[in-house]
């Protein structure tokens, strides 16, 4: 059985903004890449611990995976099944700040 992925708000901010952004350029492009962003997240249902731990905060609970430049920053919630995004992060931004559980 699958866990169940869920996108906070603050994810959801961070993927309209990087949406709106590749738009300046492409907006084709930007739709494009902001669906690709949001599938690859999907793989986590049946791997939620499928990225690393991330090493700013030393939780295991909260992992990572890289989809180009972004990190896509979770949760995982193993009593609950439940994969929490907290954030789509442009890598050269440096450490996000992410809400607590």
């Amino acid at each position: 059985m699958g866990y169940q992925v869920a996108v906070s708000p603050s994810a959801r901010r961070d993927l309209r903004d990087i949406v709106r952004y590749i738009s300046l350029d492409s907006p084709e492009r930007a739709v494009t890449f902001g669906q690709f962003l949001l599938s690859s997240t999907k793989r986590l249902a049946d791997f939620p611990e499928l990225g690393r731990v991330v090493p700013e905060f030393g939780d295991p609970s909260i992992r990572e995976i890289v989809v180009r430049s972004y990190r896509v920053i979770y949760r995982v919630d193993h009593a609950d099944c439940r994969v929490d995004v907290a954030r789509f992060w442009h890598g050269a931004r440096g450490t996000p700040e992410i809400e607590e559980a």
